[in-house]
This record gives structure tokens, sequence and C-alpha cells, in this order.
């Protein structure tokens, strides 16, 4: 339950809160840090607001501090899982770059979770985006990463689109992306479709 809007919701849509031995409110993602915890729901504004209420400290029943960068800092750790667990997918061979290499996937209807650079040439996420609706396939379009995240986790220079095939390396990235976009990096709406 959110504790501030009272709210029953599915563990996806909230986030866990724990107070750190010396004091400080640290999100708790993997749900598996010891001692009391509270939950919020899945936003920035939420977050923001019990910031405001001072509403850490009456749940966890202690003093606590709070971050100013809290909120910056819960988008971050998301972003880290997305990029961690994409990272996982290409060594295990599970994940391609490159537009020729996606699009043969898609063709192949192998495609899970297809991946297009959110600052990437709209034409060329447009062409994967409508190649993938017409292929009939259950797979979904993430765009909440930058080409320099994709660089990094891929170990490639210059990644716009990207791909992981069906398995649960796909189903852990698309869950790791659907909190992405739902919390927002840096507060704006990022954007998510089938």
């Amino acid at each position: 339950m959110c504790a501030l809007t009272r709210a029953v919701a599915p563990r996806a849509e909230l986030v866990r809160f724990v107070a750190s031995p010396d004091g400080e409110v640290v999100p708790d993602l993997k749900e598996c840090l010891p001692g009391r915890g509270m939950w919020l729901t899945l936003s920035r504004d939420a977050i923001g607001q019990a910031v405001r209420r001072k509403l850490f400290g009456r749940a966890l029943k202690e003093n606590v501090r709070v971050p100013d960068d809290l909120a910056d800092r819960i988008g971050q750790l998301f972003k880290r899982d997305c990029l961690a667990t994409l990272s996982l997918a290409a060594k295990a061979g599970q994940a391609v770059a490159g537009f020729d290499k996606v699009s043969g996937l898609l063709d192949r209807g192998a495609v899970r979770a297809l991946i297009g650079a959110s600052d990437g040439a709209e034409d060329g996420r447009r062409k994967l985006a409508a190649r993938l609706r017409n292929s009939g396939d259950a797979a979904q379009l993430v765009e909440c990463l930058a080409s320099a995240d994709l660089d990094l986790a891929l170990g490639r220079t210059n990644v716009i689109h990207a791909a992981i095939m069906r398995g649960g390396l796909a189903e852990k990235f698309l869950a790791c992306a659907r909190r992405l976009e739902k919390f927002g990096l840096n507060g704006a709406a990022n954007s998510a479709g089938n």
C-alpha cells in the first residue's frame, strides 16, 4: 500500500524505502533490504509529496535524513538495472545491435524487446516500429534509453537500434524498462509502445 495515497497497488507499481544504519532514506528496488520499510507509488510526484509532508520519518518510525536528489537517484538506479540486464543479454548472445541485424530478427519473429535510442533519428525508429507492427509479433518497443547508454551496455559505439530475443532476459529487461518509463529518468515522460 502506498504510504502517501493509501492506495493498494501491485509491487511493480510501488517503490520500497528503508532507513540505512546511519539514518538516511534509501530506495530498496530489489525489495530485500532489512528493516521496517515503506512503499510509495512509482512516480516522481509521489516522492516529492512524501518529502514535503515529511512522510518518511513517520512511516519508518525514526528520524531519517532524506537526500535532496532522492528522485534522481531512483531514476538512475532504474536506468542502471535496465542497462545491466541489456548488457547481460548481449553477453549471453540474446541481444543484437544495428538496423540490419535487428531487421533480420524482426523478419524471423524472434524479437521480444525492440530498443530504439531516444536520441536516434526519428526516421529509423519509425521504420523499425512499423516493421514491428506489421509483423504482428508480441514484441514491445522501448525508447527510454539514449544512444550513449546503449553504447555502454552493448560495448559498441553509435548504437541506435537493438533487440533482445525471446527469453527470460528479455522479460526482465522489459520489466526494468517499464519501471524506468513509468518513473521517468529526468522528470520527463518517456514513451513506450507495443
